[in-house]
């Protein structure tokens, strides 16, 4: 499975909330623990685990049940949430390019005799996965519900590259990231939460954030660029947290 393949498969993606609850081969579990292995951290000295579990193993509060899930832990240190959402948005992509279902879940939680942590490491958040009994694809672009272009950034000659930001999936589809700087130093900030939306949406909208950073690092990849990640406190428009900074190379 290369980048290339997971930022067509950007244009297409939705969540799946109706699965098809026959478990699958396990050859097909082995390669998805194998590609696990090979995707990219956001940031590579947070330490983090994978953990995949069934459908008897995790308790969820809304009612979507599905053969398959996939956990990550990870220490907790500054960037881990952001970290997180960049790491399972390349199995997101993963699933659906290689035609199975899968679906982002916020308020599910680990159950049983499986531990909320482990290795020294919280459990953060999961995503089920599985075969669908639904349309697995979006037919054009015009299905997805987001904000206009303008509406997340102020960059003008962006629109190419940017667009599968736009497109990123967000809780309550909140949309919370802003992209300013410039072609050359994107800086990525995170729309403030006031008093009353900060304890509920302040984790989810950090994995948000990583969940975009994701398709926008495979976005710059895709159209032959390198993109290097760094952490400034650069000042960025009013209203918004700063998250990172992308030093933006041409590819050699």
């Amino acid at each position: 499975m290369t980048n290339s393949q997971l930022y067509e498969t950007i244009y297409k993606r939705k969540s799946i909330r109706k699965f098809d609850m026959t478990p699958l081969d396990a050859a097909v579990l082995t390669d998805i623990k194998n590609h696990t292995a090979e995707i990219r951290p956001l940031d590579r000295k947070i330490k983090c685990e994978f953990v995949y579990l069934g459908s008897n193993d995790i308790k969820n509060l809304l009612p979507i049940k599905a053969p398959h899930y996939i956990c990550i832990y990870s220490e907790k240190t500054e960037g881990f949430l952001t970290n997180a959402g960049f790491l399972l948005q390349q199995m997101d992509l993963y699933f659906s390019a290689n035609h199975l279902g899968s679906c982002w879940l916020g308020m599910a939680k680990v159950a049983g005799d499986i531990p909320d942590k482990r290795n020294g490491m919280e459990f953060v958040i999961m995503i089920a996965f599985g075969k669908t009994t639904e349309p697995l694809y979006r037919s054009n672009v015009s299905e997805f519900k987001r904000k206009n272009l303008t509406e997340i950034t102020n960059l003008t000659d962006c629109k190419e590259l940017l667009e599968p930001v736009r497109l990123a999936p967000s809780a309550s589809n909140s949309q919370p990231w802003y992209i300013s700087g410039s072609k050359e130093e994107i800086i990525v900030s995170r729309k403030s939460l006031n008093i009353i939306m900060a304890p509920l949406f302040n984790k989810m909208n950090q994995i948000d954030i990583g969940i975009a950073l994701c398709h926008l690092w495979l976005s710059l990849e895709y159209h032959g660029l390198t993109p290097d990640f760094a952490w400034e406190k650069v000042n960025v428009p009013k209203g918004y947290d700063y998250m990172t900074t992308i030093h933006v190379s041409e590819s050699r």
